[in-house]
């Protein structure tokens, strides 16, 4: 099976040493010729969402993207991943794929020195260490967005159809049960 690692900017490296210990390819996603490659899912790594918005737009990448993912294509996005398919972010910034009916908190927990280490239940997982750097959080669902998981009440985990988002870095830990989960829907 191969996998589609947005490749722009951010954690993508740490997805694909993931993704290849778990006996998965990958492939680089960093132009548009790219996305017309053999893939069976998708990551929307960590990084700056601001950027990797603007860089899906000039490259010409964010249409065919957000196809992709309307047509079916399993994503699994963290951090950054998650606020690009949020359909509204809070603080009036424009949504970019905008495929998740919710709305999401940028830097949630504050800059640089608000991130942190936790532990708490993901849906259908159990208990998963959570790395936040920056982390945003999901602050209001549409209909069919399920609930994974909360930090402090805080939604950090949704699933809605074909996509699951956390605003936490699963790349970053050992515990490798979101993306064995998220290679299964592929």
């Amino acid at each position: 099976m191969t996998i589609g690692v947005l490749a722009l900017q951010g954690a993508f490296a740490e997805h694909e040493k993931v993704l290849r210990l778990l006996g998965a390819d990958t492939i680089e996603l960093r132009k548009s010729q790219d996305l017309e490659k053999d893939y069976s899912g998708l990551i929307l790594p960590g990084g700056e969402s601001t950027v990797q918005g603007k860089l899906l737009k000039e490259l010409g990448m964010l249409e065919p993207l957000k196809e992709q993912i309307l047509s079916g294509m399993n994503v699994l996005a963290t951090c950054a991943g998650m606020i690009l398919l949020a359909c509204e972010i809070d603080g009036g910034q424009a949504p970019h794929l905008a495929t998740v009916p919710m709305t999401v908190k940028r830097n949630a927990y504050g800059r640089q020195l608000g991130s942190f280490h936790a532990e708490s239940e993901v849906a259908g997982i159990g208990i998963v260490p959570m790395t936040f750097i920056r982390a945003p959080y999901v602050s209001d669902v549409g209909d069919g967005v399920e609930i994974l998981s909360r930090i402090g009440g805080k939604i950090t985990g949704i699933r809605y159809k074909n996509q699951l988002a956390f605003s936490f870095h699963p790349e970053l830990d050992p515990d490798l049960r979101i993306h064995e989960a998220f290679l299964k829907s592929c």
